[in-house]
């Protein structure tokens, strides 16, 4: 079964909200809160804010293609970010939580390229797309207290979510529930 698994990264804003959308999906073997996209090596969470690095926060996914396809991981994705806002996302603010799609091979990265193409024809929006594709790095994971922050720390995770604006959005511009 190994052999089978993929990866999938994406930049959303801070890295807490992001597991958890993906985390309770059939075939999402493992959401890995971390850092990538930068010039620093080995960045740590305070190195990363500073905004010095140039690392996103992100998430690496592990999933089995055979039960939830890289198509449906993007529409995930896309339902969790601002793709219009280049200055972070929600109330958190700076190039660390700008968002990207950091396509592992040349499938992912067409796949990336019309899903971002569809969601730009879509009419949904009426500023540009700014979400950046990009072709994966080094991928550093965070430090232990960020993974699996919603179940670790439950309480603080839903305070900051709810304060953060990013549930109301989610649910005004897809009309769902999160």
């Amino acid at each position: 079964m190994t052999d089978k698994l993929k990866k999938a990264t994406f930049a959303g804003g801070c890295f807490w909200c992001m597991v958890k959308p993906f985390d309770q999906w059939d075939g999402i073997y493992g959401v890995v809160s971390g850092y990538t996209g930068g010039h620093t090596a080995n960045p740590t969470y305070e190195d990363v804010k500073s905004g010095a690095t140039g690392h996103y926060e992100s998430v690496e996914i592990t999933y089995d293609p055979d039960v939830i396809t890289y198509k449906e991981i993007l529409t995930i994705y896309w339902r969790q970010i601002d793709p219009t806002d280049d200055g972070g996302q929600f109330h958190d603010r700076g190039d660390s939580y700008r968002t990207a799609i950091f396509y592992h091979d040349d499938a992912q990265k067409e796949l990336a390229e019309q899903s971002r193409q569809s969601i730009e024809d879509s009419g949904k929006f009426k500023d540009p797309i700014v979400t950046k594709i990009l072709p994966a790095s080094t991928f550093y994971p965070a430090e232990d207290q960020h993974q699996d922050y919603y179940k670790k720390n439950a309480e603080h995770y839903q305070k900051d979510r709810a304060a953060s604006g990013r549930d109301e959005y989610i649910e005004k511009t897809w009309g769902e529930q999160v």
